[in-house]
């Protein structure tokens, strides 16, 4: 009876009193998080980029889409043409006032302005910090919709650490999502990109590089509402970020490249207003906190339709837990473009106007935007292209 009595007892569930504290820890347990000796500055980087007031300035087109920005003001497409095009960008006197990064193409890492310093070294001493493309292009998906998954995961561990090495401190991959046609998108387009970009922030975090998640639900053709925008988004970034988790990437040292949420270029132009309510509600439901900045595409507005909307998200929602901020190409870049026009009695007021442009998103992101806008007006970009105009 009492060895019976025993056995059962060794078979009993343990119960813990209510003054009893159990506490279960697999022995061993670790994270990627704890693994990584760069956790604490990837954090810290991806703060100080994020920082109120200042914005990303987007110049990492590739060289043939370079060649062709500087062809549409009659410069030629060779490497001193884009060395000293880029020189003119970075070295902007009072550009770090309003810029905390700058996103580099793999060229252009590696150059020196005419004087002998390196390019890196000229944004930091701006405080700016230097960024990297990393992703090598788009690659068209099988099924005849015109859907892409984003390429340049090959080779990029070994790629990552020599750009941290160059002094890098974050990089950029861009995943495309096609929407408004063609039963576009498909799940298998929304979770062939979720993969790449959640292997690609992982292997920069791996390598001390803080990775800008881009997830761009693309502005396209169509009289898609903005409502449907904002649906295929939410499910976008939910996808990502349920990817990013799966790959135990650290949020705290990631930022987030979205689109903002615009109804398709047939339809009417949406207002600030309403943007800023789609994108932000956008926003609540999708992004974790812990993230530290939302870095907004121009994604083919208008100059200032770009500056207009990112105040209008700022007063939407002043205290989001993200920095509402911006990651402009064109919107900073195209009027800089149109003035130097490669003349160089044009470079001082071509850097005013880049600088202007600047500081006027700089106070968008803090809700302070009045205006006049440094360059008003202004079509949609790709609305100008498609149509066959020559676009901003």
């Amino acid at each position: 009876m009492q060895a019976t009595k025993t056995r059962a007892a060794q078979r009993a569930p343990v119960r813990a009193s209510r003054t009893t504290a159990v506490r279960c820890v697999a022995k061993g347990f670790t994270t990627v998080e704890k693994q990584n000796p760069y956790a604490e500055e990837l954090r810290r980087n991806a703060a100080y980029i994020a920082q109120r007031g200042k914005g990303i300035l987007a110049s990492d087109e590739s060289n043939a889409t370079t060649g062709k920005r500087l062809a549409s003001v009659g410069v030629e497409n060779t490497e001193d043409n884009r060395r000293a095009w880029r020189e003119l960008l970075y070295t902007a006197p009072g550009l770090g006032q309003y810029i905390s990064g700058a996103i580099m193409f793999d060229e252009t890492l590696y150059q020196k302005t005419r004087d002998g310093r390196q390019f890196v070294d000229v944004l930091l001493a701006q405080g700016i910090y230097p960024g990297i493309k990393v992703d090598t292009g788009l690659q068209v998906l099988p099924g005849g919709r015109g859907e892409t998954a984003t390429q340049g995961l090959d080779g990029l561990v070994d790629r990552a650490k020599a750009y941290k090495a160059q002094g890098a401190r974050f990089a950029k991959w861009r995943a495309v999502i096609k929407i408004g046609s063609d039963g576009c998108p498909t799940t298998t387009a929304i979770h062939e990109n979720a993969h790449g970009l959640a292997r690609y922030a992982q292997i920069c975090q791996e390598a001390g590089l803080v990775p800008i998640v881009e997830p761009e639900v693309t502005l396209g053709p169509g009289d898609y509402s903005i409502e449907e925008t904002a649906y295929w988004s939410e499910r976008v970034y939910s996808h990502v970020f349920r990817m990013l988790n799966e790959y135990e990437v650290m949020l705290e040292g990631i930022l987030l490249k979205p689109n903002m949420i615009l109804p398709g270029l047939d339809a009417p132009v949406a207002s600030p207003k309403d943007v800023a309510k789609y994108t932000v509600r956008t926003m609540r439901r999708a992004i974790p906190p812990s993230v530290p900045g939302i870095h907004f595409l121009s994604g083919g507005m208008s100059e200032e339709e770009s500056t207009t909307n990112l105040q209008a998200l700022n007063e939407e929602y002043p205290l989001a837990p993200w920095s509402l901020t911006f990651s402009y190409g064109r919107a900073l870049q195209s009027t800089t473009l149109k003035t130097w026009a490669g003349k160089p009695e044009n470079w001082d007021a071509a850097q005013k106007i880049l600088v202007a442009l600047a500081k006027a998103n700089s106070e968008a992101q803090r809700g302070a935007y009045k205006g006049p806008h440094p360059v008003p007006g202004g079509g949609r970009i790709l609305q100008a292209l498609r149509t066959g105009g020559s676009g901003k």
